[in-house]
């Protein structure tokens, strides 16, 4: 991804060097290329009771005169929990306009973690807390609060696959039977990645489909797990077609609750057999 102009590009370049020196192995290059990274951030550096994950994308007139693009991966985040961090971090990109905002933004993020962990109430969530109390609420019912995509993550994914990815491998894609519904047709296709640069192979091979190509709206969502982030790197695409993308992806996170429901089930089934 080309920054705007070379003062700009080099800013973006000692932002990156002075985070990654900061946070170390809490920093992560998701993709160099797409300037796409992750940072995983907690209340304490040791045993941290909350956590979350910062995925930022610089778009390549950022810092000056763009802000990076965000997502905040977090099993506990969302209703007004989210609303007002998001809100916070908009603010401070705001009094801070043209200048590099992530530092900023991690300690914001960090300083809320801190509240939350000092609060009387809060012991700290887990992915299997929150799964145990879904269980005990309804064992056959499981719903995951949507957790809003900025409307203008990623839409400059470039199809055109470089020399960089070549040695990536294609995964296999299955394609769904055409369903016709009032005079519009749709047809699903489905694909397992384990890294964005297969996302965008995926689309690319998809799109050598004329028929596709041309078709009026081509949505996508897509989730990839991070295990050494314990969080996921997710992002989806409207094409036109407002909150369509962002459904999808809302689908592909409820069945990722359903799955971890299931696990729990599975593993307290073996520990009453065990007794």
């Amino acid at each position: 991804m080309a920054a705007s102009d070379p003062e700009t590009a080099q800013r973006q370049i000692d932002e990156i060097d002075a985070l990654s020196s900061i946070y170390g192995d809490d920093w992560c290059v998701v993709d160099e290329d797409e300037r796409i990274f992750c940072i995983k951030i907690g209340d304490c550096l040791e045993q941290p009771k909350w956590t979350l994950c910062l995925q930022v994308i610089l778009p390549s007139e950022y810092p000056a005169s763009a802000p990076p693009i965000y997502q905040l991966n977090a099993p506990w985040l969302r209703g007004q929990d989210y609303i007002e961090l998001t809100n916070s971090l908009e603010e401070i990109y705001v009094k801070n306009l043209g200048e590099s905002i992530l530092y900023l933004w991690v300690e914001k993020i960090r300083e809320v973690l801190i509240e939350k962990s000092q609060s009387s109430d809060a012991a700290g969530p887990s992915i299997e807390k929150i799964t145990e109390e879904i269980d005990e609420d309804n064992e056959e019912d499981y719903s995951v609060e949507y957790q809003p995509v900025q409307e203008d993550t990623i839409k400059t994914l470039n199809f055109v696959i470089s020399e960089s990815q070549e040695d990536e491998e294609l995964p296999p894609i299955n394609h769904g039977n055409p369903i016709s519904d009032r005079r519009s047709t749709f047809q699903a296709h489905l694909a397992p990645v384990v890294s964005p640069k297969q996302v965008k192979m995926v689309l690319a091979k998809l799109y050598e489909n004329k028929k596709i190509a041309s078709a009026t709206h081509n949505i996508y969502a897509y989730r990839i797990y991070c295990g050494d982030k314990q969080t996921y790197l997710q992002d989806c695409e409207d094409d036109g077609e407002t909150a369509a993308g962002g459904r999808l992806l809302h689908l592909m996170q409820e069945e990722s609750s359903k799955q971890l429901g299931k696990n729990k089930r599975v593993r307290k089934d073996k520990k009453r057999t065990e007794h």
